[in-house]
């Protein structure tokens, strides 16, 4: 099977109205628990709100505009992205403020808040440079994951390397449009979990504290940025081996051992990703 032919389902798959699906999904399920006992009407109302607001009305707008404009549903001209964007700030923000009036569950109003404004910083971007959307849709639930399951929540970090690959090799972006979109979307989406959830007085329950989940972002993120820099500047084994012995270090010695293991397991992935995709992808000449 051809590169390309991985490349695109794991494209098409990571689309973010379409990975928000499974992972809105646990999302859901995790927060209809409560004490041990499953609410199933609190996990419909929360799915179909999430499924409606987070995925379908974004997919509809990014499906019919690809149409009428007559491009790939990628909508890979950045200029033609504006219009499905601000359906988009729109959509995750009207499905804030149904959770909001009806008080379902603060977790989930404060994530479709952000998502409203992550949404909008990626417009704004978007209007001198492409940043990537598929980094930042899986970066924003798979933070929320985080901050609800910990180290399980933070596995999913897996994908980011693969979705990086995915759209260089596709020519959708740039390697640093594909790793710059999701550094933010981790970022800003625990970052605003805090912050809305004080300024809306919404607490958002027993959630991994802050700084670990930063130490979990990092952990994901270390690895492929320094691909990234390396493949931008000299493309040496021997600095990325260095530099990945100091974050390897400085893991363990200071951050949770869970912590570590995520590291562990996405650097692994990366460099896997790297030797896979051979001198079709940057990374490979860094590592060879």
């Amino acid at each position: 099977m051809s590169k390309l032919k991985i490349a695109k389902p794991i494209s098409t798959f990571t689309n973010p109205p379409i990975i928000c699906i499974p992972l809105f999904l646990v999302i859901c399920l995790t927060l209809s628990f409560a004490n041990g006992q499953f609410d199933f009407s609190k996990f419909v109302i929360l799915e179909i709100v999430s499924l409606i607001f987070a995925s379908i009305l974004p997919m509809a707008i990014i499906l019919f505009w690809a149409k009428k404009l007559g491009t790939d549903k990628d909508i890979s001209n950045r200029s033609d992205r504006y219009m499905p964007l601000i359906v988009g700030i729109v959509s995750y923000f009207i499905g804030f403020l149904i959770c909001l009036i009806f008080n379902l569950d603060n977790f989930l109003t404060c994530l479709l808040l952000c998502y409203s404004v992550n949404t909008g910083v990626v417009l704004i971007i978007t209007t001198k440079w492409k940043i990537s959307v598929h980094t930042t849709g899986l970066s924003g639930p798979n933070a929320a994951l985080i901050l609800l399951l910990g180290p399980i929540g933070a596995l999913i970090g897996v994908l980011y390397p693969l979705i990086i690959w995915s759209r260089v090799l596709l020519k959708k972006h740039t390697l640093a449009q594909a790793i710059s979109g999701g550094v933010q979307g981790y970022f800003l989406t625990v970052l605003e979990m805090y912050l809305f959830s004080f300024i809306l007085s919404l607490p958002l329950g027993n959630v991994v504290n802050l700084y670990d989940s930063i130490l979990y972002i990092l952990a994901i993120i270390v690895t492929p940025i320094i691909l990234g820099v390396l493949s931008y500047t000299n493309k040496s084994r021997s600095m990325f081996i260095i530099l990945e012995i100091i974050a390897l270090v400085i893991f363990f010695a200071f951050a949770p051992f869970n912590v570590f293991i995520v590291f562990l397991v996405v650097s692994l992935i990366s460099i896997l990703i790297s030797y896979f995709a051979g001198h079709d992808f940057v990374w490979y000449d860094v590592l060879s």
